[in-house]
């Protein structure tokens, strides 16, 4: 397994932009790809975005398609997600997590390090 450490989480006013970052460590070499989830209350998480790491081939959800960015920095084993044009629904906690196959990319079951999370509010 890979630990996995987010930052970047906040309060923000609608229309507003975030960056969230995933620290990894461990055996990131043995995984396949890293993904974004988020959890808001009284809600099952969903699948956000996800990265893979050898070739930067990018996955989303169609609710944040066109408004997030995931990127990698390979060398500083490192995942951020660019948020930009926050909605209040997008309010949650976010998590970062790491998939060692390459299958079923967007469902959670799949990933078997996450890390804490990082809370993010958008107010309207």
């Amino acid at each position: 397994q890979v630990q996995l450490v987010e930052s970047g989480g906040g309060l923000v006013q609608a229309g507003g932009s975030l960056r969230l970052s995933c620290a990894a460590s461990g055996r990131t070499y043995s995984y396949y790809a890293m993904g974004w989830f988020r959890q808001a209350p009284g809600k099952e998480r969903e699948f956000v975005a996800a990265i893979v790491w050898s070739s930067g081939i990018t996955y989303y959800a169609d609710s944040v398609k066109g408004r997030f960015t995931i990127s990698r920095d390979n060398v500083k084993n490192r995942v951020y997600l660019e948020m930009n044009s926050l909605k209040p629904e997008d309010t949650a906690i976010y998590y970062c997590a790491a998939n060692p196959t390459n299958w079923n990319i967007k469902k959670s079951a799949e990933y078997d390090s996450w890390g804490q999370g990082t809370q993010v509010t958008v107010s309207s």
